[in-house]
């Protein structure tokens, strides 16, 4: 198996990214988009198909040893290099012609994401990070640049997104929710990728999510991270496999996991 550097990676992951704009961007708000109900009873699009099947050729072509695990087509291989797609997130308002949308591409090594890429064509934006290599952001016409978390270091201070109030209702754990939003300067539901990247950005402070599956959380990993944030389940487990996020400036962090442990 030959040997990739994360610069390597990171490089094939943003030209990744760069075609799966090109695929889902023509058919955002397209009069002829087909939308179909998987099993879970979550809306899935053609564009959500033909971006994954897109990556997952590249990355045969280019990565043959890896593993690949997506959202629409599942897990190929059993290498310990596994590639993470999500080939749409925010499907919900990619249909209903809403901008806030992403691809998200990550690669985990051991289960560890270590290059994270998260791409919104329709917002003109794309952010990406690499373990020792930085979070960055590009903004259409502008040149990229570093990003990094906020400084705020009080949770009265702190900006908070909750992105949905039926998945914390759905675990129990709305009034936990509730409690935590009286602590909190501000609390707003902004949702799917677009909080966890005004996070990195410095924008707000904090965002907690249940719901969600390992193609939802692994590419935002390593962008706050490498920002200088912290990321883990609500319950303060690493890594995208448990089922929620907590993400944070990294100061308010175990703030945060107190305050959700005490209003249970």
């Amino acid at each position: 198996m030959r040997d990739f550097s994360v610069a390597d990676d990171l490089a094939l992951a943003r030209s990744l990214a760069a075609d799966a704009d090109l695929i889902s961007l023509e058919r955002f708000r397209a009069l002829d988009l087909v939308v179909a109900t998987k099993p879970d009873r979550t809306p899935v699009t053609d564009a959500d198909q033909a971006v994954e099947r897109a990556i997952r050729d590249r990355l045969a072509a280019e990565r043959p040893s890896d593993s690949i695990l997506g959202e629409e087509y599942g897990l190929a291989g059993t290498s310990p290099r596994q590639w993470i797609i999500d080939p749409i997130d925010g499907t919900a308002n990619f249909l209903r012609g809403v901008p806030i949308w992403g691809t998200l591409i990550s690669l985990a090594i051991d289960g560890v994401p270590i290059v994270g890429v998260v791409s919104s064509p329709a917002l003109g934006k794309r952010w990406w990070a690499g373990r020792g290599h930085g979070a960055w952001a590009h903004e259409a016409g502008h040149e990229p640049r570093d990003i990094r978390v906020s400084a705020v270091n009080d949770l009265a201070n702190a900006s908070l997104s909750y992105n949905n109030l039926a998945g914390w209702d759905g675990v129990g754990r709305l009034d936990t929710l509730i409690a935590l939003t009286r602590l909190v300067w501000r609390a707003r539901a902004i949702g799917d990728m677009w909080s966890y990247m005004l996070l990195a950005e410095g924008s707000i402070d904090a965002v907690g999510e249940f719901d969600l599956q390992p193609y939802d959380m692994a590419a935002l990993i390593p962008i706050i991270e490498e920002a200088g944030g912290r990321f883990t389940s609500i319950d303060g487990a690493a890594g995208p496999w448990h089922g929620s996020a907590l993400a944070s400036n990294g100061v308010l962090h175990d703030s945060l996991l107190n305050a959700l442990r005490v209003s249970q």
